[in-house]
């Protein structure tokens, strides 16, 4: 999975990248984008480990790209640099929040270069197909495909020039899958992130930005960093001090794992304790899939552990079975967060 950092320049998004990744940025990938990995933190398989003790304990990761900043007022150009965030499965939408306290208008403002940037690609889309539509002794199948699709893009597009995103069109299931290849910016999942200064960090979010993203999150990412470069007795001191109570990084990664419709199952052991990225709401046999393409081709079945029967149970299997905690599931079983499972297949 990958989340991409979007926003204008001066709004620290590299400097999110790093307090997200570890990693430093690369000032000679400005332009093109630069990608490293972060661990997703959960205290759930933490909790499990710190019982079971494995050899190792693994956590699922997710991506993050960081962008080319946008310029204010350069729309073609930005529609450009946003290009780059189309391979991404979500979005993380940085606003500035050191310098300045508007951020209903800096989300605003960024939602409309979405808006541009997806009209630029719908309309490219339109003008192809109606040249397309009329050449002559073509399929009727094909004609018939094209002008479905030409009616589709033409609903996006008037409800784009409208200022309703591709999300706000109540396109159908089908009609989304249709679209898919375009990677529209107004389809994909957002998470706004307020990038606080040393102060008002504590502060609630106001309430104009929470109407227009509920799920937003905020904090002090470059005093986080510095903070954490600290001894443990400096750091708790300076915590103290400034009103920290505690980091947000975890909070925020998880933030944007499950903003994007993520879950996990875990896979536990003396060997490895491990969670597993699945699509919120999918099957049993998908979900087997993604630990080895073999688990799901030759599903048999899936033993499953709801997580807070398991720590009911005193982190045993045994004893779930004896208190009847213990399912056997089909292919088709919906996995829920945080379920521990063992797949088994045929041989």
């Amino acid at each position: 999975m990958k989340m991409g950092l979007v926003g204008y320049s001066g709004t620290g998004k590299s400097t999110v990248f790093q307090w997200l990744t570890g990693e430093t940025p690369d000032p000679s990938k400005v332009q093109q984008g630069q990608t490293a990995m972060a661990d997703v933190p959960d205290d759930r398989l933490a909790q499990i480990a710190g019982v079971l003790k494995p050899k190792k304990t693994t956590f699922t990761k997710v991506s993050v790209l960081d962008t080319p900043g946008l310029t204010p007022g350069d729309q073609k150009d930005n529609a450009r640099r946003l290009g780059i965030i189309r391979e991404a499965n979500g979005m993380v939408v940085v606003l500035d929040g050191f310098t300045r306290t508007d951020f209903a208008t800096q989300l605003v403002k960024f939602r409309e270069e979405c808006l541009y940037a997806d009209m630029e690609i719908v309309g490219n889309r339109v003008s192809k197909l109606e040249t397309t539509l009329k050449k002559k002794a073509r399929p009727a199948k094909e004609v018939e495909a094209d002008e479905a699709e030409m009616a589709l893009m033409r609903r996006i597009n008037a409800g784009l020039e409208a200022g309703t995103p591709a999300s706000g069109l109540g396109l159908s299931p089908d009609e989304e899958k249709s679209v898919r290849s375009f990677t529209l910016l107004t389809l994909k999942p957002e998470i706004v992130f307020v990038n606080r200064g040393d102060s008002g960090f504590n502060d609630p979010l106001p309430a104009d930005l929470l109407a227009l993203a509920p799920n937003a999150v905020q904090a002090p990412v470059k005093l986080e960093l510095e903070l954490a470069a600290l001894g443990a007795e400096d750091r708790a001191a300076f915590m103290a001090d400034l009103g920290v109570a505690e980091f947000k990084r975890a909070a925020t990664i998880r933030a944007m794992f499950y903003g994007v419709g993520r879950n996990v199952f875990f896979t536990v052991g003396t060997d490895e304790c491990r969670t597993w990225s699945i699509p919120a709401g999918c099957e049993a046999v998908e979900a087997a899939g993604c630990i080895h393409t073999d688990l799901s081709e030759k599903f048999v079945r899936a033993n499953v552990i709801g997580f807070a029967d398991f720590v009911a149970c005193g982190y045993s299997e045994k004893e779930a079975k004896a208190k009847g905690l213990h399912r056997t599931e089909g292919k088709t079983y919906i996995v829920k967060d945080a379920d521990i499972m063992d797949i088994l297949k045929s041989s």
